[in-house]
């Protein structure tokens, strides 16, 4: 990775006071952006985009994502002519609602995602899942939770074979304020099933630029453990990206 750009972000990570906040806002929202173009034997064209939202009610806190990633590559054939083509062409969206208890701690929650991703083994795959789901930790630096709990799985694959089956959906969050203008986040999430076994997880340092604008800094992976015999069980994207919060 470019060194100048980490060590703006450790510097940035170092700057004065954003995140913290004295209480939670009732909705929240940013949105992401990253564009890579690189010349010369191989050209290529990177676009990462994503919403992220948070909703705070009285009895509920819900959670929402939409991500994409488009790349496109040009190379030079045997022929000497360029030939271009995609070599990722992604889409995610998935929302959690979190029903608040007695002890606003311990909640019911329902989980629905869908997933198109053109260059994998698969049309789309798609998740449902109730079931607990408990804030661990909460202090000023730290926060963590899980949820856990059964589902159903929705998957057609390139050759249009459906592989829908029962699930067990576990996933966890994990957030460190580093500093006053940067934190790391951590999701994991796993969904174990009969035909196939998909896992989630990212890793991401972001801080502020200005204002509402931050840079973020993030390494994401997909795993499937039962894929066509042409494709790998796991991809992965590092990204640096803008992010500005709405609200």
């Amino acid at each position: 990775m470019n060194k100048r750009v980490l060590a703006s972000i450790i510097a940035f990570s170092l700057a004065p006071s954003v995140f913290a906040q004295d209480k939670p806002k009732p909705f929240t929202m940013e949105g992401e952006l990253g564009f890579i173009s690189t010349t010369g034997n191989t050209e290529t064209t990177s676009i990462n985009a994503g919403i992220t939202a948070h909703q705070e009610l009285e009895m509920w806190s819900n959670d929402y994502l939409i991500e994409g990633l488009y790349k496109e590559e040009t190379v030079e054939g045997d022929d000497g002519e360029d030939v271009e083509f995609t070599s990722a062409q992604k889409f995610f969206a998935s929302a959690q609602g979190n029903y608040k208890l007695d002890n606003p701690d311990y909640r019911l929650f329902g989980f629905a995602s869908y997933e198109d991703d053109r260059l994998s083994s698969f049309n789309y795959q798609s998740t449902i899942a109730l079931g607990w789901n408990q804030k661990v930790l909460q202090t000023e630096k730290h926060t963590l939770e899980y949820s856990v709990g059964p589902g159903y799985s929705f998957v057609e694959t390139q050759d249009g074979e459906e592989q829908d089956s029962v699930i067990v959906r576990a996933s966890t969050a994990y957030t460190w304020l580093i500093s006053d203008t940067s934190k790391f986040t951590q999701t994991l999430s796993t969904e174990v099933g009969s035909e196939n076994t998909k896992s989630r997880a990212e890793s991401a340092l972001t801080a502020v630029i200005t204002g509402n604008l931050s840079m973020r800094l993030s390494f994401k992976m997909d795993h499937n453990s039962d894929v066509a015999a042409n494709r790998d069980n796991l991809d992965t994207e590092t990204a640096v990206s803008l992010v500005y919060n709405f609200f």
